[in-house]
This record gives C-alpha cells, structure tokens and sequence, in this order.
C-alpha cells in the first residue's frame, strides 16, 4: 500500500498531537491527579501510534506504544505521576519531535531507535506493576456471571447500572427475555474504531435491544475509548448467536459475554411499572429502531438524542489559497483599470461606468476580506510550545519563573505565523536568561521569588502587536556601551554622544551578545539581530524599553496582510511611488527656508519636534520636478518612536495596491519592498519606510 499521498495528513495530525500532549504534561505537572488529562494523554498517545503504524514509522510506533503502556497503568491508579516520570515524558515527546523533524524533511524516520527511553518507560510499568492495588468493584443490584464462551476479566461486569436502567431490566426478565453484557475488543491495527463500533451495534441490533453502553454511545461515536466497549443487551436469541452476530465485524479482535440476573427485590412498584410498558408500544425510555442504539443517563435515566459536535475547519493547501489571492488581485487590477479608463471618457459617458466601478470595488472589498479571513489562523499554534519551553529553561537555568500568555485567540496571515516563532522563542530565551535575575538577587532586590516573563498578542488597527515583557533587572546601559566598544562596535567618542536608547538598540546589532559565559542557552551572539532581520523581513518593526531594575518590554508590530494594502501614491521625478498608509503620520508642505541642519543633517522643526528629512529623488537617483523655491510635499513616515520627512515631488492620492514581489534577483535595494501594478498598466516601486528611516 503507498501511504506517501498521507504523508502530508500524518505530518498536519502529528503536529496537533504532540503539541496537545506538551500542554496535557504539563497540565498534569500541576494536578497529577486529573483523571481527564490523563485520559486525554493516553488517546494522544494511542492515536499517535496508530498513525505511525499504517504509515510504517516502527520506530516511531514502537516509543509510542511504550508511552500508551506508561499511560494505561497511569489510569488503573496502579503507578503514580512523579516530576521524574514527567521529565521522562517530555524527553520522549522531544525524541517524537525529531522523528518528525526527518519525516518532514525526507520522508523517513530515521535511525535513532531511542532504546534508553523505551527502557525507562518500560521499567515504570514493570514497577507500577510490582505494586499493583487489589481491583475495585462496582456494586450494582445485577447478579453477573459469566459464561463458557467468555473467558478472562469481564468488562461489562463493572457497569454501574443506575435505578432506571434496574428497572428497565427487571421488567424484561419478568416477560421472560435474556439480558446479556458484552465486552467488545478491536484489533488494535483497527484505523476507523467508531465505524467499526457502529456496525457491530448494527448487528446486535437486529438481534436485540441495547440498553446502555460503556462509554457512552457518543463518546464511542467521537472515538473516545480504547480498545474494548460494553454493551447490555435485551435479546430473545441465544448468547451466542448475539456475540456471533458482533463477530463477524471485520477488525473485531474477540466478543466476550455473559448473563445477568437482576434481583427485583429492591425495587418499588415493579408489577404496576410492568402493566404499564406492556401496554405501550415501547419498552425502554428511549429511542428504538432508529439504527442506532439510545443510551440511559446512568444517574437521571434521561432520554439523550444530541447530535454529535462536527469539526466545521477544512485543511486547505496554502498554494491554493495563493492562487485565490491572485485572483483577487487581478481582481482589483482590473477595477483600477476601470477607474483609470473612466476619469478619461465624457461626463455623460461616465456615470454607468462608474456605478459599475463602485460594484466591482465593493465586490472585490468583499472578496479580499473573505479569502483575508481564510489565511488568517490564531498565533495560538505558534505559542502553545512556549510554556514547556520556559519549564525546560526554569530547571536548566535554576530560576523560579512563570510564563503569563494572552490574546493567543489574536490571528495573523498563515505566512506571518509560520515566521515568527523563531523570533518569539528568542526573546522569551532572552529573558528568561538576561532579564530575569538569579533568586538571591530577586529576594535582595524584594522582589518575588518566581520572576514573571509575559507575552501578550493584540490587534492594533492594521497592525497586530506581541509583547513579551519580564519583571527582571532591564537592560543595563552602561554595560551594553562597554561591551559595545569593546567589540568594536562603536568608539568611545560615539558612545559618550549616544542616548541610552540609542546603546539599548546595539543589542540588536550582528553577533553582539553580554553574556560572559557562552552556553546552550546565549552567549552566542546570535538571536536579537535574528529578531530583527526575520521581523523586518515581515514589514514588521521591533523596538526595545527598558527601566534599570524593572524590567524590560520587547513590542513587535506586524501587518495583518502582506498581500494587499492601502498606500499613498506620489511622485519622484516623473516616477509614481507607494508608500504604505500604516507607516504614514502626517503630510506637511514645509518652505525651503525651514529646514536646519543639525550635524551637516538637513532636518526641520515640526511643531517642537526635530525630525530629519530624506530627499527622495536623492534616494532614487533621479531629478526632482520641482524647483528649489517651491514649498516642498514631505510625507512624515514612523518607525516605532523614530521618525523622519520623505520629501517627494506630488502626491496622487490614495489607492489600495496589491504588493508583487520583485524576487530574489532584485533584493540589495532594502528601501524598496515590492513593485504594483496600476490601472494604466504602469508598475510603481513600494518604498519602505522602516527601510528609510
């Protein structure tokens, strides 16, 4: 069988998987004894398995299932969590993390059979075992007992069977019916469990009533159980005859079964209870002959006909959603053209033109923001592994530390998702290990014990902002400028003439770290300028606050969408630019006479704030259109809290473009981001104001 066409699937549902099991571990850190995680951990574990089997990974398979054995014994009550068992844990997941890592990357697991793991895990169960507690029974006013064809632990016999379900039964043993328990075991190759469940209730029903199922029919729908269910039957045929009917489901690995006798002794108004069913259609309180079996709440014995919850996302391949963004964009090329074609026909000719025009633009608005919206995924799949690692860096480190997260609801462009967990990862390393001090030195300080590390995401306008803030020492100015003329990063002369934001920033400077001691962790140079080359590569912005003593806050901006966005156009010596409105303050007209210099920089003075100017056609190599006397059209453009004045010859108005790269060829001009096509056919060059700036 060729599962390469799954192969994509595999890797999309493994990701899932594990990054569900770091949060479940580490939920179970907290509570050990939380019977749901622990549930949820070993269907994570089993499923896993499962997938790595069909696809062939044995390896992969077989860490898996010593995982899913840990786990089982877990959930008996016989082996309790300890820190040492979730260390374990977290090292198999990391060596899943490789298996996976080689998958993606050629298709093949590798050779790392990770034995020490597997011995580790294989020793908990052997000990869990060793201290095994007596198995509980469920007391029920059923008398079970099993029969010839059954042989081994009788599953069903545990049922707790609630006052009505008693009831129900008595009253069809007194009209002479046999009431029967199964336990129901799949292979456990078996992929589709539900399905295969359903057609064994399917088969038992035609030969009978089911009363109850454990679990619960719904949960046994969703694939929430493990390799066996339970049934209790009212049937007229022999035993038999029933668990043969259940046997012959393809992937059944064996039915096993026996009689219950209920003892009616104990329950109130049997006979008049039984007057009453005898002479309705129905027997039980709940759904009959629909195909599929009614289940009795166990404690209520209400009816329950809920539908299922169905998964509403559909995974689509990215390409695709490219090619529909392209369309999109031809779109509104097109509507430029329309817009272009009409300024230029007769008043009379105009008005139909243009009633069609504001259709298009609002149909393709519409459009955009649809096929926006499909692209868009919360940044919760990105920072769902920061919690395990700053747990990781806590104990590698010896430093109490807690991570506080918000807004992970907050969406981004897939594309933008997909680059910024790098960047995160490094600044929260950043501050766990630079920011955050040792204990001693927090008590000293009277600060808390644990240092806080947050990272906080929102929506700010067109924009989407991360924080990640820390409540440690802030950066010490000083220190950064020493270690700065050190390297030869600056002079000492330059140091003495630079602000202490201006030295903060050298940390985002190629290759410079303050560490002294290089470790796995930093030292090595090498994070902070990836931050900044990786965000900018985003058209997004980091900046850096600090207060000595307080702490320290790291502010990325990102653009919702890199695709299309609301520019201004203007003119550079006969040549039409955009530039982005998100980066745009304010337009000023400033007289020649205005501008000063300041250190042979040509800056001018708005409205109390010295702001440096960019000559655009300097920038461009090209001929201003414009006389020296004339009053000059600056365009003040902000890069977090930095500013400066494009001066450009004209302004044409605003326009929403769609952004066209130039390609790799066309990358050593960092002031220009991108090219679009306007409605006359022309290309205009998007200038980058954080670029410029």
């Amino acid at each position: 069988m060729d599962v390469s066409q799954y192969l994509e699937i595999f890797l999309d549902e493994t990701k899932e998987h594990l990054q569900s099991l770091n949060t479940q571990i580490l939920n179970l850190e907290q509570e050990p004894e939380d019977i749901d995680t622990i549930n949820e951990i070993f269907r994570a574990a089993h499923s896993l398995k499962g997938m790595a089997g069909t696809m062939g990974y044995k390896r992969m398979q077989a860490l898996t299932h010593e995982m899913e054995s840990a786990f089982s014994e877990v959930r008996s009550g016989k082996i309790k969590i300890n820190s040492d068992m979730i260390d374990l844990l977290f090292q198999s997941l990391d060596a899943l993390e490789e298996y996976l890592d080689n998958i993606q990357r050629n298709a093949d697991e590798g050779d790392n059979e990770n034995k020490h793991l597997i011995k580790k895990l294989q020793d908990i169960v052997v000990n869990g075992l060793a201290e095994e507690s007596a198995p509980k029974t469920t007391a029920t006013a059923a008398k079970k007992k099993a029969t010839p064809s059954s042989e081994g632990t009788e599953k069903w016999m545990e049922i707790p069977l609630g006052e009505t379900e008693q009831r129900v039964l008595a009253i069809a043993q007194k009209q002479g019916k046999n009431i029967y328990g199964l336990t129901v075991s799949v292979q456990e190759s078996c992929l589709l469990k539900a399905a295969r469940a359903f057609l064994v209730f399917k088969a038992v029903e035609d030969l009978g009533e089911i009363i109850m199922s454990q679990p619960p029919t719904q949960d046994i729908e969703d694939e929430k159980f493990d390799l066996f269910f339970n049934l209790i039957v009212i049937s007229e045929y022999p035993l038999d005859k029933v668990i043969a009917a259940a046997e012959g489901v393809s992937e059944i690995e064996n039915v096993r079964g026996g009689i219950l006798e209920i003892d009616d002794s104990g329950i109130e108004n049997i006979d008049d209870v039984e007057m009453e069913l005898m002479n309705s259609d129905s027997m039980m309180p709940m759904e009959q002959n629909t195909g599929k079996s009614g289940q009795s709440n166990t404690s209520q014995g209400e009816k329950k006909s809920s539908k299922p919850v169905v998964n509403r996302t559909v995974r689509v391949d990215i390409e695709k959603l490219d090619v529909l963004m392209n369309l999109v964009s031809e779109l509104i090329i097109a509507k430029n053209s329309l817009v272009s074609a009409s300024s230029s026909e007769e008043t009379s000719a105009r008005s139909g033109v243009n009633e069609q025009i504001e259709y298009l633009e609002s149909v393709t608005t519409n459009l955009h923001e649809s096929v926006m919206k499909v692209r868009m995924v919360p940044i919760e799949s990105v920072v769902n592994k920061f919690p395990r690692m700053i747990r990781d860096l806590s104990k590698k480190l010896n430093k109490k530390m807690d991570l506080f997260m918000s807004g992970e609801e907050t969406e981004l462009d897939r594309t933008v998702v997909d680059e910024i967990g790098d960047p995160l990862m490094h600044l929260l390393r950043n501050a766990a290990d630079h920011g955050l001090e040792e204990t001693a030195a927090r008590i000293r300080s009277g600060k808390p014990e644990a240092g806080s590390i947050f990272l906080d995401a929102f929506q700010d306008g067109n924009n989407v902002v991360i924080e990640v803030r820390d409540d440690g020492a802030g950066v010490d100015a000083e220190a950064v400028k020493q270690k700065a003329i050190e390297r030869g990063v600056i002079t000492a002369e330059q140091g003495d003439n630079m602000t202490e934001k201006d030295i903060i920033d050298l940390l985002f400077h190629a290759g410079f770290s303050t560490a002294e001691v290089v470790s796995d962790v930093s030292g090595r140079g090498v994070g902070l300028d990836v931050v900044k080359s990786k965000i900018e590569a985003l058209s997004g912005e980091v900046e850096v606050k600090s207060k000595k003593g307080e702490g320290s806050t790291w502010t990325i901006r990102l653009p919702l969408t890199l695709a299309i966005i609301q520019a201004l156009m203007v003119t550079v010596g006969g040549e039409k630019y955009a530039i982005s409105l998100g980066s745009i303050q304010t337009i000023e007209d400033i007289k020649p006479g205005d501008i000063k210099y300041v250190q042979a920089s040509e800056v001018i003075n708005l409205r109390g704030i010295v702001i440096p100017i960019i000559r655009m056609s300097q920038i461009l190599d090209t001929t201003s259109k414009k006389a020296d006397d004339e009053d000059m059209v600056v365009v003040i453009v902000k890069k977090g809290d930095k500013m400066a004045g494009l001066i450009v010859d004209e302004l044409m108005g605003q326009q929403e473009i769609v952004i066209k790269s130039l390609g790799k060829y066309i990358s050593k001009c960092k002031f220009i981001s991108g090219a679009t096509i306007l409605g006359d056919g022309e290309v205009a060059l998007i200038l980058d104001a954080n670029a410029l700036i």
